[in-house]
């Protein structure tokens, strides 16, 4: 079995009421988690969703709270082993306006807005299991064993239909 990642320190940034839709920003926050942090940043920045741009804003402002939370305790910290732990869009408040409409009356139009909340969080150096050879060997024999079987059975089905012929 592989070990799971041992997250040590996090830092958060939050961004409120971001002039966009949380359905939009939604569809681009996806894309990062679980990211490398300078793999979501590049992502970030060639990306042609507006969205992305106030995400990267967030995921910088929590890159730098992750450094500085680091030379405040006087602690190192690798940028490279920092991952989008947690990354969240919830709804804001809804902006009302009303637009003109026939016969002198008027439709409500929701502007809608959204908070984003970035965790970053170091992960630790991934211990290499000396098992998983082995364990890949097996799972391999396995699949070709299959493999023969299902071949097997189906020479034995297409004599059956010749023979019935």
């Amino acid at each position: 079995m592989a070990s799971t990642p041992v997250m040590t320190q996090r830092a958060r940034a939050i961004q409120r009421t971001t002039r966009q839709s949380p359905y939009k920003m939604r569809l681009v926050i996806d894309q990062i988690r679980g990211k490398n942090v300078s793999d979501a940043l590049a992502l970030l920045r060639f990306s042609k969703k507006h969205a992305a741009k106030q995400i990267e804003k967030t995921l910088s402002s929590a890159v730098a709270n992750a450094e500085y939370k680091a030379r405040q305790a006087n602690e190192a910290i690798d940028l490279d082993l920092l991952v989008v732990s947690h990354a969240v869009v919830n709804e804001g408040p809804s902006l009302k306006r009303f637009m003109p409409a026939a016969q002198g009356r008027a439709t409500p139009i929701r502007k809608r807005t959204s908070h984003v909340d970035i965790i970053v969080s170091e992960r630790a150096a991934k211990a290499k299991p000396v098992a998983k050879k082995a364990a890949a060997k097996k799972t391999a024999a396995k699949a070709a064993a299959k493999k023969t079987t299902a071949k097997t059975a189906a020479k034995k089905t297409a004599k059956k239909t010749e023979g019935e012929k």
